[in-house]
């Protein structure tokens, strides 16, 4: 069977493919390679070189590629949308390219999508939730204004994909809400990978420990958490990889059109915490320094994950201490190679 990947040389999709590629499936990459690179491809060759995946380099906001796209992949089994700009920062600094980006490349593709009936994951947050009145946050909970421009492209695009589903019995869907993925593939040789200063907290934290960068930024400390930083919920990579393939899984023989699943490890963890963490499992210390808060975040969100454990049958496998070991390994392979995100 073959499955479609919209950004699947960022850092989730790379991982979702390798997941694929080693039960069998066939996938095709589609990417523009606005926040990644080709040489993300070389590194999944160098995890499976025996079944390869197909890259198509195009923008899915085109509606002409796209079409041509599905008419020579017309044997596509099903599609999980992870082509998304995804920082909140930029997001508030550059409002349209978001809007533009997220909503019409995802209205585009479902034209195509839906008009085959070809089952859709769609990428979606837990921005979604906005600062919840209830902890851990359940996916009952209603949508609160958005933060920012990238929570309201997740909002819109759940929408979107539930009023698409509301017209066509044959089309179905699923929006998977992450929480915060971190770490990296078991093998070292992909991971997440920054183009510029990282927006995630991990990654930072791993270019301190190597050298990269001089100290890592604490944005606030004087939030109403035990320490005062922000809560997040921390979940593999690897873990969140298997709830798509699950996800793909359930759609193909499910009865209704539309599911929603929170994707977490349901544990609250504070940035602090976090790093202490690291630094125990790492046994090396972290500089870092309080900063100002940073616009658009909120002070805790994680998830109650029962509902996707029970429905769909997800077990996450790895802890967080785990995945942080995972994105050291990640990093000093980075160090050690000499790779870059540029590479050639």
């Amino acid at each position: 069977m073959k499955i479609l990947l919209t950004g699947g040389l960022g850092y989730i999709g790379a991982h979702v493919c390798t997941l694929l590629q080693s039960r069998g499936y066939r996938v095709v990459i589609v990417d523009n390679l606005v926040n990644s690179s080709k040489q993300m491809l070389r590194q999944l060759l160098a995890i499976d070189s025996k079944n390869p995946p197909i890259l198509e380099l195009l923008d899915i906001t085109n509606t002409k590629d796209l079409e041509k796209l599905f008419q020579q992949h017309d044997d596509l089994s099903g599609v999980i949308h992870f082509a998304a700009l995804k920082s909140v920062n930029q997001s508030i600094q550059k409002p349209l390219k978001y809007y533009h980006n997220n909503i019409i490349g995802l209205i585009e593709l479902l034209k195509v999508v839906e008009a085959r009936s070809l089952p859709l994951i769609f990428s979606s947050s837990c921005t979604v939730y906005g600062q919840s009145d209830v902890l851990p946050i359940t996916e009952n909970q209603p949508f609160k204004p958005s933060y920012s421009p990238y929570g309201f492209t997740k909002q819109m695009g759940e929408q979107i994909i539930k009023d698409t589903t509301s017209t066509n019995e044959q089309f179905k869907a699923m929006s998977l809400r992450y929480f915060n993925p971190i770490g990296a593939h078991d093998s070292a040789l992909i991971g997440q990978w920054p183009i510029n200063e990282p927006e995630n907290l991990v990654p930072y934290i791993t270019q301190v420990a190597i050298g990269k960068r001089k100290e890592l930024k604490i944005f606030g400390d004087q939030y109403d958490t035990p320490d005062g930083s922000c809560v997040r919920d921390y979940i593999h990579v690897m873990d969140l990889a298997e709830a798509h393939l699950l996800g793909l899984e359930y759609l193909w023989s499910s009865k209704s059109n539309y599911y929603v699943f929170n994707v977490g490890l349901g544990e609250g963890v504070s940035v602090k915490r976090l790093v202490k963490r690291f630094e125990e499992v790492t046994k090396i210390s972290i500089n870092h320094r309080i900063t100002n808060p940073r616009e658009g975040d909120v002070p805790i969100a994680y998830a109650e994950a029962s509902k996707i454990q029970t429905q769909l049958g997800w077990i996450p496998k790895y802890s967080i201490d785990e995945a942080l070991l995972s994105a050291w390994k990640w990093e000093q392979y980075l160090d050690s190679s000499g790779l870059s995100i540029d590479s050639t």
